[in-house]
């Protein structure tokens, strides 16, 4: 099968890309570095040292004899490119990584609310466009995220992206009939970021093209992602992937285990009685090959995945990294707009029917991830840890008071 991976260079892109060829499908990464400019933009970069698209390719081809292409193309801008592309390349299936995906970064600032509204939306519109106006029959696979649901379980389990309903019948003058129809809507979404609400918007131009041009999609519910090393990335070092740890990119668990590797308190935002799902990254790729492996037919709706495997508290993860590692866990004020405390109940029976084994919280697995931190902790910028992207002015960033950086 010939797959493009549009934003291939990413944090997920990468891992999925490279596992994608070694399980012997032809592709092509998509991928205009946005990803390292930001990193420029906020005077950062992976803790781990990532190389240059081309060195990353030419390691893979030389370690597995499997080559990758590269298409250096911004969706959101050119349109017309990414047609030629598709025109030219005629893929079976795309997976598509290419947006902004950090909530933080998206609350920055007015003017980097609007890049990711603009990016993001723009982005998964003209490859929903160009793929009707190219004729192909394309299978994409969009990495959304469990965030469009907001957090909170409503007294229910969410289910994966639909929800049945009854609504009383009523006549043209509002007055009940008596009689109760069956619906089937999208769960209702409640995001909590302007990153969350483009996944939101992308959520119903999925359904709009699922219908009205038969546009086979699978939008995939992503939880928080833990871990950087997959089979594949740890073949050589050059195919090493990113680990981010500043607070706009890093994600929570990642974040912990870089401090702990540090001597960086743990900083636990507000109460850490948050409950998110999670997700390791090898189960992410995982899920990835399985989604292109079971496509939608034509005509059918979005097929919803919710990709997560188990969920925690923030400060029930803050105290596992701290009993294994010795950190000390420090709370600091939330920069976000969100409950103190929320649970989390969530279904994920579709992964698992399918195959999905999963890789579960462990001691081992933790340990491993602190390891890649200590050996690369001389290239960490202990100024960029605390969370400074604010939800509003009244809220302060997560800087623990006994450390200045």
């Amino acid at each position: 099968m010939r797959i493009l991976v549009l934003g291939g260079d990413g944090f997920c892109g990468w891992p999925a890309a490279l596992h994608l060829s070694q399980a012997g499908h032809e592709v092509v990464i998509v991928d205009n570095l946005s990803r390292r400019r930001i990193d420029e933009e906020l005077g950062t970069e992976s803790l781990t040292p990532i190389r240059t698209p081309q060195e990353r390719i030419a390691a893979w081809q030389e370690v597995t004899g499997r080559a990758l292409g590269f298409r250096d193309l911004d969706l959101a801008q050119d349109y017309e490119g990414f047609l030629a592309l598709l025109r030219e390349l005629r893929p079976d299936a795309l997976v598509h990584f290419a947006e902004q995906r950090a909530a933080p970064y998206s609350m920055k600032s007015p003017a980097h609310k609007r890049y990711t509204v603009d990016n993001n939306v723009n982005a998964t519109h003209n490859v929903l466009a160009a793929i009707v106006e190219s004729g192909l029959d394309v299978h994409v696979v969009h990495l959304g995220t469990m965030g469009v649901y907001g957090y909170g379980t409503a007294g229910m389990r969410i289910p994966e992206g639909y929800l049945d309903v009854k609504a009383h019948a009523e006549d043209a003058d509002g007055t009940r009939t008596g009689e109760l129809i069956d619906q089937t809507i999208l769960y209702p979404s409640n995001p909590g970021s302007v990153y969350h609400m483009t996944k939101v918007l992308d959520q119903h131009l999925f359904a709009f093209y699922a219908k009205n041009d038969r546009l086979r999609i699978t939008d995939l519910h992503q939880g928080i992602i833990w871990g950087t090393h997959t089979q594949e990335t740890e073949l050589d070092e050059r195919l090493v992937n990113r680990f981010d740890y500043d607070g706009d990119y890093g994600t929570v668990l990642n974040r912990f285990l870089m401090q702990a590797a540090v001597g960086y308190p743990l900083t636990v935002h507000g109460t850490g009685g948050q409950t998110r799902a999670f997700i390791h990254i090898r189960d992410m790729v995982r899920c990835i090959r399985i989604a292109i492996d079971n496509p939608p037919a034509a005509g059918d709706r979005v097929k919803i995945f919710n990709q997560l495997t188990e969920t925690h508290r923030v400060r029930d993860l803050a105290a596992l990294v701290a009993e294994i590692s010795g950190a000390r866990v420090e709370t600091v004020p939330n920069p976000r707009q969100e409950s103190a405390e929320n649970d989390l109940f969530a279904a994920n029976e579709t992964f698992l029917d399918l195959g999905l084994e999963p890789t579960t919280l462990s001691a081992g697995l933790l340990t491993e991830v602190e390891e890649t931190a200590r050996r690369w902790a001389h290239r960490a910028d202990l100024e960029k840890i605390p969370a400074t992207s604010l939800w509003n002015d009244r809220t302060r960033p997560g800087v623990p008071k006994s450390v200045s950086p």
